[in-house]
């Protein structure tokens, strides 16, 4: 159960359009609170922006798609409303508390956890309305990754009472469909949707006659055009669908290589294609290669493909964040095992991903290191049995 909380505070709105996309509020020195920035504004302005928090249930990036149970929420929210959504998203408590009083955004929803620091709120919600939502449990959601101690926290200004009631009556009506705002489904341009499976095959075919599955001749085809051998392409295709070219993620990848949709379209893959292996591989390839230039300054290539493994399943903005931290810890940045790994083991860690050198915020660090050691150590084994 998600509780919708309102802050009660003054606020001070001297905020230009340049930093907020909004026209300038003027101060109003006879009044102890603003001009309000309300629903109706919103909608006018055709534009809904949140604020929150880094982290796994509030707001993360995956492959250049944006995640998060509080974000997936706020989205349905923004689209009843008739308008796009905007994240802002801020460092800490503080930041969010101060951004809402400027009118940098139009209300907050993150995350919680009793563990968490909730001083600055509980100066502006109270302390029985804290406890409230803390104490709620998001029964509407039957995933295991919510334990009881978590809880939403939506909070608006006080001088925004329509989007206040406007919230509150639309979590009241939908709180049962959370859990479908939140399932990742696929519908492709036939119209058939595709919920999250992958169906397990061997990881090699056949050692004697050198065939590791059903698809090498289109892994041979389009490792040459990315540069690789064949081999690491197979084993590449194993860790992402286990060789299922109908398979989705959780998260909504696709496909022999696991497209996201938005990757897909950036190669090239029409949405038509994405289930087919040769298209989908030939997109990867595409992916490989500009990832490729990206860490062209990787030296030797056999060092690079740490690099562009562990990119092609977080993104490289989120690798890039783990070099920028081994280097200011006094590790190579342009080295994979015991530099820039270490530091990507630390980004689910928010003593890490909130610090200033890092753009892009959380992400599983712990899913990119063991699928950069998971396709080297199957890419070894396949260069022994295959020839």
């Amino acid at each position: 159960m998600f509780l919708l909380t309102s802050i009660l505070a003054a606020c001070d709105f001297n905020k230009s359009k340049g930093e907020n996309g909004r026209s300038p509020f003027k101060a109003n020195t006879s009044q102890a609170t603003p001009p309000h920035f309300d629903l109706p504004d919103i909608q006018q302005n055709g534009e809904l922006i949140v604020l929150t928090l880094y982290g796994p249930e509030s707001y993360f990036d995956f492959r250049g798609e944006d995640f998060g149970v509080q974000f997936m929420i706020a989205r349905q929210y923004a689209k009843s409303i008739g308008v796009s959504i905007r994240v802002d998203v801020s460092r800490n408590q503080h930041d969010l508390i101060e951004k809402l009083q400027n009118g940098i955004g139009d209300f907050i929803a993150y995350q919680v956890d009793r563990k968490d620091s909730l001083s600055s709120l509980l100066d502006y919600v109270g302390e029985q309305e804290m406890s409230t939502f803390m104490d709620s449990l998001a029964k509407v959601r039957q995933d295991t990754s919510l334990k009881s101690h978590q809880g939403g926290a939506w909070a608006v200004r006080k001088d925004s009472p329509l989007l206040s009631a406007s919230l509150s009556q639309w979590m009241a009506v939908h709180q049962k469909d959370f859990f479908d705002f939140t399932t990742i489904r696929v519908k492709t341009s036939s119209g058939r949707t595709y919920v999250p499976r992958r169906r397990v095959n061997s990881p090699i075919l056949n050692a004697s006659l050198g065939q590791i599955s059903i698809y090498d001749d289109i892994f041979k085809k389009y490792s040459i055009q990315c540069g690789w051998d064949w081999r690491l392409m197979a084993a590449q295709a194993y860790q992402e669908s286990l060789f299922d070219p109908q398979a989705v993620s959780y998260m909504g990848a696709m496909g022999l290589m696991q497209l996201m949709p938005g990757t897909a379209r950036d190669v090239g893959v029409p949405q038509s294609e994405v289930f087919v292996p040769e298209s989908n591989v030939r997109g990867a390839s595409k992916l490989i290669t500009k990832l490729n230039t990206h860490y062209s300054f990787i030296t030797p290539a056999d060092e690079r493909i740490n690099f562009i493994l562990a990119a092609y399943n977080a993104g490289s903005g989120h690798v890039d964040d783990a070099r920028a931290l081994a280097k200011k810890y006094g590790k190579n940045p342009n080295v994979w095992l015991g530099n820039v790994d270490a530091f990507v083991l630390k980004m689910s860690d928010s003593q890490y991903y909130n610090q200033p050198e890092v753009k892009y915020g959380y992400f599983r660090g712990s899913e990119t290191y063991d699928y950069v050691n998971s396709i080297r150590a199957r890419w070894s084994t396949y260069k022994q049995k295959v020839r």
